[in-house]
Parts: C-alpha cells; sequence; structure tokens
C-alpha cells in the first residue's frame, strides 16, 4: 500500500470517526462546568413543551419540580412563599401565532397544588410572554388588545403597513388575584392612547415623531403582521415605581410610571414624573423617534431588560439579552449593561434633539462562536457579581464572571421527551431540542440558598 493510499484511509477514518462522535453525542448533557467560582443556588427552568417547571441544583440535578395540566407558555418565578408563578397557554383563535401566546397565569404552592388560576383569553385580549409579581402581591401582564384594520386606518395608521385584518398594540394590566380563579384589573396603560404618526394630517395623533419622544409612531413597522411590537419581556422597579417594556420588533427597551391612576396612564399629564403614561426614557434604537439613524441602532430582537436589583453589583443599571439577528448582520448575541441617565428625581436626562444615552456600555459579555439566540432568553446579575445567561433557543446556559470567564455551564436536558409546541418564534417548526443538544427554555433564573422561597428545599423539604 502506498503513501497516498494509506493518507486517503486515514482521512475515511478520521472523518468517520467525527461523524460518529457528533451523531453519538449523548441527549443528556446536563453540566459540564462546574467550578467553585459559581454563585451558590438553584435555578429555575422552564422547558418548553414540557408540562414541568423544575429547580435545578449545580450539579444540573432537579431537586425540586411542579407538575401542571395546562401548557406551559413562557414566564416562570419563584416567589418568596415558596410558590410558583408561572403563565400557561388558553387556546386563542383570534390570536392564534406560534411565538408566546399565554392566556392565563397560574400559581401553585410548593407542594404543586394549583391555588390561582386565572385567565385573560378572549376575542379582545390576550396575554402573553411575560408577566412581573409585584411587592404588594398584584402580577403586571402584558396583552395583545384586538384593533380592526378600520380602527388602525382611523387611527392614523398606512394602510400599506396593515397585513390582514387586524392589529395588536399592546396593554399592561396589574391584576390583584382574588380566590381561585379570579382577578380584579386594579390598573392599566395601552399603547393606543399614546400615539404619534405622521402619515395623515387629517387623522389623530398626527405630527411628528422627532417632537413626541414620548410617544410611539403607528407606522414604525419592522413587519406588517397584527403582532407588530411582540412586547416580550417587563420588569418592575419598586423604587421609582416605573415599569421597564421591551419591544422587540422596535429594537427598543422603554420606561414608564407606574405611579400614575388608570385615567392619568391614558394622557400625557400627571403621576409621580407628570408624564402620564407616555414613555418617560426609551433606548436602542433612536431611528424610532427620528433622532438618529438605522446606523444607531444598538438593540437588536432584545429580550430580558430589567433593573439590577438593589444589593447586587451593579444595582439600578439596565441588563439586557441583546440576541441578534442575521438579517441584521449581526448573528450573534451579547449581554449588556448600561446604566441609564437618570436624574435624582427620577426622571431621565436627554439633551435637545439628541437621542436618549448612554453612548457606552457598562459592561457586555459576547462570544460569537458560541453564543447566539435569535429568539426568548435573558441574563441575570448574581450575587457574587457574576452573570447568569439563557440562551434560550439552544438550552445553554452558562455563568461567567465579570471578565467574560466561564465557571458554570449547563446544557438542559430536561423536558426532552415531550415535544415542543411552543417557542417564540415566528417559525412554527421550531423544535423543542436545538442541534448543539440543549431543550429549549425562556428564561433561567438562579435563586441564592438564602432566598425565602427555598426555606423549605434548603430545610430538606423536597
Amino acid at each position: 500500500m502506498n503513501v497516498s493510499t494509506m493518507s486517503r484511509l486515514l482521512l475515511v477514518v478520521v472523518f468517520g470517526s467525527i461523524i460518529s462522535d457528533a451523531n453519538a453525542q449523548p441527549e443528556d448533557r446536563g453540566v459540564v462546568l462546574n467550578t467553585p467560582e459559581a454563585s451558590l443556588g438553584y435555578t429555575l427552568i422552564a422547558p418548553f413543551g414540557g408540562q414541568s417547571t423544575y429547580l435545578i441544583d449545580l450539579d444540573g440535578k432537579p431537586v425540586h419540580s411542579w407538575t401542571t395540566e395546562r401548557k406551559p407558555s413562557q414566564a416562570a418565578y419563584l416567589l418568596e412563599d415558596g410558590s410558583l408563578l408561572r403563565t400557561a397557554k388558553v387556546p386563542n383563535e383570534v390570536f392564534n401565532v406560534p411565538g408566546g401566546p399565554a392566556g392565563a397565569v397560574q400559581k401553585f404552592d410548593w407542594e404543586g397544588r394549583l391555588v390561582w388560576d386565572y385567565v385573560i383569553s378572549d376575542s379582545m385580549r390576550l396575554s402573553h410572554h411575560d408577566i412581573e409579581p409585584l411587592p404588594n402581591g398584584n402580577v403586571l401582564v402584558v396583552a395583545w388588545e384586538h384593533k380592526t384594520k378600520d380602527e388602525a386606518i382611523a387611527a392614523g395608521r398606512d394602510p400599506a403597513k396593515i397585513e390582514g385584518d387586524s392589529l395588536w398594540p399592546e396593554v399592561v394590566l396589574e391584576i390583584q388575584p382574588q380566590g381561585l380563579n379570579g382577578g380584579k384589573i386594579v390598573w392599566e396603560w395601552h399603547v393606543w392612547d399614546h400615539l404619534i404618526q405622521s402619515f395623515d394630517a387629517a387623522k389623530p395623533n398626527f405630527g411628528q415623531p422627532s417632537d413626541h419622544h414620548g410617544r410611539i409612531d403607528l407606522n414604525y413597522v419592522e413587519r406588517p403582521n397584527a403582532d407588530w411590537i411582540h412586547m416580550n419581556s417587563i420588569d418592575y422597579d419598586p423604587k421609582l415605581d416605573q415599569i421597564i417594556l421591551c419591544g422587540r420588533t422596535f429594537d427598543e427597551i422603554w420606561i414608564i410610571d407606574h405611579g400614575t391612576t388608570t385615567e392619568q396612564a391614558a394622557g400625557s399629564q400627571g403621576g409621580r414624573y407628570d408624564a402620564g403614561g407616555d414613555l418617560l426614557y426609551r433606548w436602542g434604537n433612536p431611528f424610532t423617534y427620528f433622532a438618529g439613524s438605522p446606523l444607531d441602532q444598538v438593540l437588536f430582537g432584545q429580550h430580558d431588560p430589567h433593573w439590577i436589583p438593589a444589593g447586587l453589583p451593579g444595582a439600578g443599571n439596565i441588563l439586557i439579552f441583546n440576541n441578534g439577528s442575521e438579517r441584521d448582520g449581526r448573528p450573534f448575541s451579547s449581554v449588556d449593561e448600561l446604566k441609564p441617565p437618570l436624574a435624582e428625581d427620577g426622571t431621565y436626562v436627554r439633551a435637545s434633539g439628541e437621542p436618549f444615552g448612554p453612548k457606552n456600555l457598562v459592561w457586555t459579555y459576547k462570544d460569537p462562536q458560541n453564543l447566539f439566540s435569535p429568539r426568548v432568553s435573558g441574563a441575570q446579575r448574581l450575587p457574587n457579581g457574576n452573570t447568569l445567561i439563557c440562551s434560550g433557543e439552544t438550552g445553554h446556559v452558562i455563568e461567567v464572571d465579570s471578565q467574560g470567564k466561564t465557571v458554570w455551564d449547563f446544557w438542559n436536558y430536561l423536558g426532552a421527551a415531550e415535544q415542543a409546541d411552543s417557542v417564540d418564534s415566528s417559525n412554527s417548526g421550531a423544535a423543542s431540542r436545538s442541534s448543539l443538544g440543549g431543550v429549549a427554555m425562556f428564561r433561567a433564573n438562579r435563586y441564592a440558598p438564602d432566598y425565602p422561597g427555598l426555606k423549605r428545599l434548603v430545610a430538606g423539604d423536597k
């Protein structure tokens, strides 16, 4: 056998071995790195398509779980009393899209008993994506509300930018739980009350978006379908009494005043900051209010913007999973931390004619070769200064230190046996398991061992 023949055989063997190893990749990957630098605690995950939500330890093993009857939607939180608050699916033919619909908010006690099951699903409204538990026990809910094509045109929408016969602007509802199935809406805010449009001077809301940065351009359209804004996240700051909202298709985060009455929230005056329900702050894509060009865009289909809570490194800053997209020439994700231009009175500083700052980030993490989730995902600052990063579509959760070093690495295997039917995507064919082996999820949250909601687990009552 000559050298040439031997070389070809060697290549066949090596190549075949690579293919074999790839095909033989174990389904259950779990934790592949766990170092002493990882922040202690338990991580809550809710795999898409499954009926269970899990608390896992740093070894990736489930230590507690809740199995539910309704199919899961997206968000899940462990509350301080040890109960699970989550979104769930309710079929709705009016708001029939593959990514993000919910329709119910549910609460289960530690033992898994259903203690609250509140439905927000009818021909006019459907809750979706995220919720936010409030200190007073109420829950903030993001929902679509139905507007007809005629209503949209009457408000100043360009008819060429309407696909189908409806438009779904967003509404935020504050729900006070009442009994097993009841709830009272005690506060609400509507996108529809805060529009601006420069398309038709004969219609309401006419004006230049550059002159009304607190309003939302009815004709800024990334995609003309009914799910116009795709508000995928909500967060609350109790000190400021403000709410962060995440407009995925606007590539922006928005902040509004929660210290208003519902009546004030429908206008542009009153409330703690005397702006009514107009936007107090926006960041990520100044082109949406004509304060910049498309080249100034810095957010790309982002998820999970939230204030870093008090007591943690970076408290008061905003942390964002910046998804990225191949369409925008940014086929990688990053986690970005910014310090908003906050004045002492809780308002936001902006120079006349300029976009809201900041221009520079406090901290960012990116790994273009390994971190890319075009949809879902989130990040969380941990007590030791590390950051937990959930690449939701790939089912991959890592913890990195402030220098970007990975100190914990987990590929989700839980829920793999159950066929996913819900991924935050415009493509209905997305599967539960990524090509890398992880089972998709919306987000992951780490809870420290001294978190009150873990008291029974730490005491040995699993």
